[in-house]
């Protein structure tokens, strides 16, 4: 039995199968088991204010974390917005709420404020969480918490298989949440989903302890917990599949006025844009520039099965790009804010190429050292502007500065500051 199980022994649920921080394989002992069934069944579904009023109360008494999830409705709705959102807590037992029955769920954010919340993922599902009012205070990311004890697969089912000997049913997770009613098997996946989450992160909390990492998990949750909701993007049609084939600035206004028509259609009929149309086929017209309704009706993606009104109105878009004056036409690129890419460190500035050359092999090599992803010792883009525009002098004061300046947290200040400084004095 690995170190990683042994820790989840007090939880007990069989500790069996799966790998630990260091092997990266089963230790054999037994076979995991397979989890069917939710421990007292599937709950109802929550679908009106009376029985939310219930809920709250139930998980306002309720004793310990609490885990959560939310199931969205990608690549057939439009926007990330949660569908079904589920809630463990000792004393509460499990609930599955239907937010579109349901869409303020304040009142339960509420009932919860200042209980730990426990999310696999949570980056994914906070966004929509907010959305209906349910914003954590403190929260416990067991994916997370997977990477910064260095074991190697990280969803929710092979940590539940790795660390618990339980394996999860995961058939379901791409299926299309918006359906109303809900099969029962889907429910069943949905409520197995957190049935088993605050065992995960239990046994976690040891396994972070035991490697001396706990404080460094602490500093990363509280983080995702105070972050303001991200900004939106800006300019998201350049995030096209295929935009590196666009070359001129005549097509990428092609693309703008076929992604903002598609995105207008898109959210009137509550459909994913890809359902409208295919980033293939916006590529397509705008590398073409058809004239005319026929030229576009022969490229991929507008075939026979698009109708003439459609058609007209994808050729609508093309005509205001060709339309469009010169100083109209948008610019190549995204206007850049950081450092430049790094293939042309070389070339602009020999000297930063070589630190960052340094200190990739270090940050690499410490990363290593310490069982875990670089990027979660690091993010890439802190290494890359600290090593264009050093401290003017470099020191573990000066360097340990920037890093925070550029939101490292304190435990990575710690770790990093040291190698950082060899790699900029080299």
């Amino acid at each position: 039995m690995t170190d990683a199980q042994e820790t989840a022994a007090d939880v007990s649920l069989r500790t069996t199968g799966g790998g630990p921080p260091d092997d990266g394989g089963s230790s054999g002992a037994e076979a995991p088991i397979p989890l069917l069934e939710p421990r007292e069944g599937i709950p109802p579904v929550i679908a009106d204010e009376a029985a939310l009023a219930e809920v709250i109360a139930a998980f306002a008494a309720g004793t310990g974390p609490v885990a959560v999830d939310a199931e969205r409705a990608s690549g057939y709705r439009y926007g990330q917005r949660a569908y079904l959102v589920q809630l463990r807590r000792a004393g509460a037992g499990t609930a599955l709420i239907d937010p579109v029955a349901c869409p303020d769920l304040s009142g339960l954010g509420e009932a919860l404020s200042g209980v730990e919340w426990v999310l696999h993922a949570a980056t994914q599902d906070l966004p929509c969480l907010r959305e209906i009012g349910m914003i954590p205070s403190r929260l416990f990311d067991t994916e997370l918490a997977g990477r910064i004890a260095g074991f190697p697969r990280v969803g929710l089912g092979a940590m539940v298989e790795g660390v618990l000997g339980f394996v999860l049913e995961k058939g379901h997770s791409a299926v299309d949440w918006s359906t109303r009613p809900l099969p029962e098997p889907w429910l069943r996946y949905a409520a197995l989903d957190v049935e088993l989450l605050v065992d995960l992160r239990d046994a976690l909390e040891k396994e972070l302890d035991r490697q001396g990492k706990l404080e460094w998990a602490l500093q990363e949750f509280d983080a995702i917990a105070s972050a303001p909701p991200a900004e939106p993007r800006k300019d998201p049609w350049r995030r096209t599949s295929g935009m590196h084939k666009v070359r001129r600035r005549r097509q990428l206004a092609v693309v703008k006025e076929l992604w903002e028509a598609r995105d207008r259609i898109a959210q009137r009929r509550d459909v994913s844009p890809g359902k409208v149309l295919s980033d293939a086929a916006i590529v397509e017209a705008a590398l073409a520039l058809p004239v005319n309704v026929h030229a576009l009706a022969a490229l991929n993606g507008f075939g026979h099965r698009m109708g003439r009104r459609q058609l007209e109105q994808w050729q609508a878009a093309v005509d205001r790009a060709r339309g469009l004056a010169e100083v109209q036409l948008p610019q190549p690129g995204q206007p850049v804010t950081g450092p430049p890419p790094p293939r042309a460190w070389a070339d602009k500035d020999p000297a930063a190429a070589a630190r960052l050359s340094a200190a990739r092999a270090a940050v690499s090599a410490l990363a290593e050292s310490l069982n875990m992803p670089q990027e979660n010792l690091i993010t890439p883009d802190t290494v890359r502007r600290v090593c264009w525009e050093p401290p003017s002098v470099v020191s573990a004061d000066s360097v340990g500065a920037a890093l925070a300046g550029l939101g490292a947290r304190a435990w990575q200040v710690e770790q990093v500051t040291p190698v950082l400084v060899a790699a900029l004095s080299a």
